[in-house]
């Protein structure tokens, strides 16, 4: 090896800087030879600096070459041995992060040394799930002074919360002689992650010093465990708010169902001056998808790039193609997805395809997929989730089975439960229940609530009512609460006029206090949202104004051939009144709203709660093509676009 030219302190100097201009692997090799060079090898300061630049620097491929270095260097100090297990514990293998601890005791002659590495092999620990290899690190700190170490006591909380010991981490808490703020938040963060609220909320009590973190925290754990209420309490009292703190309550009303109140938190956030991260923007655009009704979405689209923001941080790009998609506007989903045409994760093709399977466009669903195996991207388990329920909703039988085995074969995924949901619900759909039911019970796994629902609703599809009953049975089993089951069942005995047993359902469903869900359909007409209930509105200034309207609508689509679905009543009434029932759908009142409100020229757009109706559909057809209008519904399951008398899901929802 040549010999060191200068004075090493000098091209010590030297090399470090030039090493921390490097962008690339290639120019960091051209420094690393430069050192082997001028034998800065030997000089354990510039080693160290070499390492850690490859540790924390994020070039690409880093990490592996600082364990390259690090197995040529003779005698590593502790403070090598500390970047790289750090570095360790936070890869996609941590294990190693173990490995090179024990290494380094078998090296290290005083263990007093050791102390800086300690939190990130627990760490490790935990990441790893290794119970057995915690309590040994734990057993060495109890020989030592560490354990009055704060770093490594807090450490080991956090380590004994991620491997499920609850009680093992109140104890190392409860045994530490000085708690600092950071030991109180992680354990009421701990207790928070595995759903203990009311011991957490009583250690946030208990807390002599509070910090943001604390306050954060159990927003966030009240907004996961649905206490919306409790959630707005903690954030009425926090003084000193920042992006974290209006973010976690953003988000425990969109996981809460309250998409409104997130929406109006997001813009008092804004007024107040405090800019969104990307968690934030996620947030309040999945609100907006729940609410669905693009105007709002548009908004945040044009200040997510007046602010400069990137598509793909933190999955913003995703989250407006998913927006855009439940919103009704496929066109501007995709556009959002070529935008990003360099920078695509998997979660922005997911997203596309998912939004193509909800329109129907089951063909273009499995066209982007071509693309994405083109382009070398390998498909995850929501890549096949939205490849099946495009197939379902696109009446892609064939297909649909083709990537049920594609995804096991090729790219050995292991079918979940949703999968195995929708390829039941594709086959029920097509009337291929023998071949569904076939699937159920061969299933290597416990079948859900929605797989059953599906054999249900095909067997009230197909009016089979021995499987329909033993399938309504099974999933009243599984989800008692779910007033969709007893409806499901109650609709079956209704078509086959077994009034007796419809009164039944209804007196299990009294017993059991479960409530029937009521139809409601929304639309939204000059910035303001319109609900509408089975025959009233919210708003009843506008209800006999709505109703006049369906009377002369369905006046003249009788001219052209109307006749109301009866069979649709699920009601033992006579024939009149089924007929007016069926007028009073929540969707036919909206509809009729976007008539006498909406110019004839706009597109009149309706959420409804639940599944359309046979009636309402052939209605809504033939409103589109005796009125001229353009009319997109959004239900329970998916959209319809309704123009000139025709429907994109081609009657089969």
């Amino acid at each position: 090896m040549e010999a060191v030219t200068g004075p090493p302190l000098l091209l010590a100097t030297q090399a470090i800087s030039t090493l921390e201009r490097c962008k690339t692997m290639p120019e960091l090799r051209q420094v690393h030879a430069q050192i082997i060079k001028t034998n800065l090898v030997s000089h354990t300061f510039t080693v160290s600096k070499l390492i850690s630049f490859c540790c924390f620097s994020g070039v690409s491929g880093g990490l592996n070459y600082a364990v390259s270095v690090f197995r040529r260097v003779q005698n590593p100090n502790p403070f090598i041995y500390f970047m790289l297990i750090k570095s360790l514990s936070e890869s996609s293998n941590p294990l190693d992060s173990i490995t090179l601890y024990a290494h380094m005791l078998t090296r290290l002659e005083d263990w007093k040394r050791v102390e800086f590495s300690l939190p990130s092999v627990i760490k490790a620990c935990g990441r790893l799930n290794g119970l057995e290899e915690g309590k040994q690190i734990h057993g060495q700190i109890l020989k030592t002074q560490f354990v009055f170490d704060p770093f490594v006591a807090n450490a080991m909380i956090r380590m004994y919360f991620e491997v499920g010991e609850v009680d093992l981490a109140r104890r190392m808490f409860d045994k530490m002689p000085e708690r600092d703020v950071i030991s109180w938040n992680s354990m009421i963060t701990g207790y928070l992650r595995v759903g203990e609220i009311e011991l957490a909320r009583r250690l946030f009590d208990m807390m002599p010093d509070k910090d943001l973190v604390s306050y954060n925290a159990m927003i966030d754990g009240y907004g996961k465990s649905g206490k919306c209420e409790l959630a707005e309490e903690i954030f009425g009292v926090t003084i000193r708010k920042d992006v974290k703190t209006w973010t976690s309550m953003i988000s425990a009303y969109v996981l809460n169902y309250q998409p409104r109140k997130a929406l109006d938190m997001f813009r008092e956030m804004l007024s107040v001056g405090v800019n969104p991260d990307g968690p934030a923007l996620v947030s309040v655009i999945s609100a907006i998808a729940d609410l669905g009704f693009v105007e709002e979405g548009k908004w945040i689209h044009k200040y997510v790039s007046s602010s400069g923001i990137e598509m793909n941080s933190g999955f913003i790009g995703s989250a407006l193609i998913d927006m855009y998609a439940k919103c009704g506007h496929i066109e501007n989903a995709y556009q959002v997805f070529r935008t990003i045409s360099q920078n695509r994760n998997i979660g922005d093709w997911n997203s596309m395809i998912s939004g193509l399977a909800i329109h129907g466009l089951g063909d273009e669903s499995l066209e982007i997929f071509r693309d994405m195996e083109k382009m070398g991207i390998d498909p995850d388990e929501i890549t096949f989730l939205g490849l099946l329920k495009a197939c379902s909703h696109g009446g892609l039988v064939d297909d649909g089975k083709f990537c049920f085995k594609l995804m096991q074969e090729k790219y050995s995924i292991v079918p979940q439960v949703q999968h195995y949901g929708c390829i039941i619900d594709l086959l029920s759909r097509a009337g291929h229940l023998e071949d569904a039911l076939r699937i159920l019970w061969n299933m290597p796994i416990e079948p859900d609530v929605l797989a059953w629902k599906a054999i249900l609703s095909a067997s009230v599809k197909h009016g089979n009512v021995k499987i329909g009953e033993a399938a309504a049975f099974r999933a009243i089993e599984l989800a008692p609460e779910d007033s969709s089951c007893y409806v499901l069942l109650s609709n079956i005995y209704a078509k086959m006029g077994r009034w007796d047993d419809v009164a039944k359902v209804r007196l299990m469903m009294k017993q059991k206090r479960v409530g029937k869900v009521p139809g409601c359909s929304s639309i939204l007409v000059k910035g303001k949202v319109h609900v509408f209930l089975a025959g009233k509105a919210m708003d009843e200034k506008c209800t006999d104004e709505v109703l006049f309207k369906i009377e002369g609508i369905v006046s003249r689509l009788k001219l052209e051939g109307y006749k109301p679905d009866l069979t649709q009543v699920l009601l033992d009434v006579e024939e009149e009144g089924k007929e007016c029932l069926l007028s009073l759908h929540s969707e036919k009142m909206a509809l009729a709203f976007g008539l006498i409100n909406i110019k004839n020229d706009a597109l009149i757009h309706i959420v409804k709660n639940l599944r359309v109706c046979c009636d309402c559909h052939s209605f809504i057809k033939l409103v589109s093509k005796v009125y001229n209008r353009q009319i997109v519904v959004r239900d329970q399951n998916r959209f319809h676009h309704f123009e000139n008398g025709f429907c994109s899901c081609k009657d089969s929802w």
